[in-house]
């Protein structure tokens, strides 16, 4: 299996060009997928240099019984497909229009999408296990590379937006969900602690200014610089200096987005890996 990145400026081309690459047998790398390769990685890999688009999105929507929820799919979502992408950003902006854009750079998503991802259900016919979060953060046994947890929006709401501590952000519901579970997000804090022995990490969300009646989904990035130092910011201390990592947060992409596809390559048909010197 070998990974390439895909960056372009525009989100549906990137996007559409990591599809490819991975085919039939391969991925995009979701969020956890992402955080997985940093923890096997060393500090001056590429992965810890960069920001990511991950292939993991969250959904604010309304279930059956009217109760706010956060959905997140993890290894494509409602926005596996790039057709889908350009719906969204080629959209009448106008706030009566149920496609396009919120206020606040979510994309509007359909009723039936709405109803349909807390069943797992996905426009591109796939139906994936979906977790409540309570048994997932007892942890699952063998997570398929797509599934999605439901979390509770008031309780979403209320999770850390901004910069904490290691200890507190190990223990808080979406950064939980966001890296796969307990285990995998302690084993990524730990290391990205001890990048640069600092005390703070981001972790934003949008939760607490949206309006949770408007079905809407973010994809989930990663944050990323060469040499910087963690999310603390040594100049201001706040974290959003240019010397910091942002942490994990979700957005729009409407422009830039860098994925990393995984496929099977033979690598003896590769230039990659040939000796020029003489």
């Amino acid at each position: 299996m070998v990974a390439a990145i895909f960056f372009e400026s525009y989100a549906t081309v990137a996007l559409r060009r990591a599809l490819r690459y991975a085919g039939n047998d391969g991925f995009v790398a979701s969020m956890p997928q992402l955080l997985h390769a940093r923890v096997g990685a060393s500090y001056d890999n590429i992965i810890w240099n960069t920001w990511f688009t991950a292939n993991s999105e969250e959904s604010v929507v309304t279930t059956k019984t009217g109760n706010p929820v956060v959905v997140t799919v993890h290894g494509g979502g409602i926005f596996a497909s790039p057709d889908r992408f350009e719906r969204s950003l080629r959209a009448d902006l106008n706030r009566h229009n149920p496609e396009g854009l919120t206020g606040q750079y979510a994309a509007k998503i359909s009723e039936r999408e709405a109803r349909d991802v807390v069943q797992g259900k996905l426009p591109d016919g796939s139906e994936i296990p979906v977790y409540a979060f309570d048994e997932f953060k007892q942890g699952i046994a063998g997570l398929p590379l797509r599934y999605a947890v439901v979390l509770d929006f008031e309780v979403a709401r209320k999770s850390i937006s901004g910069y904490a501590s290691f200890e507190k952000l190990k223990d808080d519901p979406n950064m939980i969900i966001r890296a796969g579970g307990v285990e995998p997000l302690a084993a990524y804090l730990d290391k990205a602690r001890n990048r640069h022995n600092t005390d703070l990490m981001g972790n934003s969300h949008s939760h607490e200014r949206i309006d949770p009646a408007q079905p809407q989904t973010r994809m989930l990035n990663l944050g990323g610089n060469r040499g910087g130092v963690g999310s603390e910011g040594k100049d201001q201390g706040l974290g959003w200096g240019y010397d910091a990592d942002d942490g994990i947060g979700a957005s729009w992409p409407a422009g830039l987005a860098r994925y990393v596809a995984v496929a099977p390559q033979n690598v003896s048909t590769s230039l990659q890996y040939l000796d020029f010197e003489l």
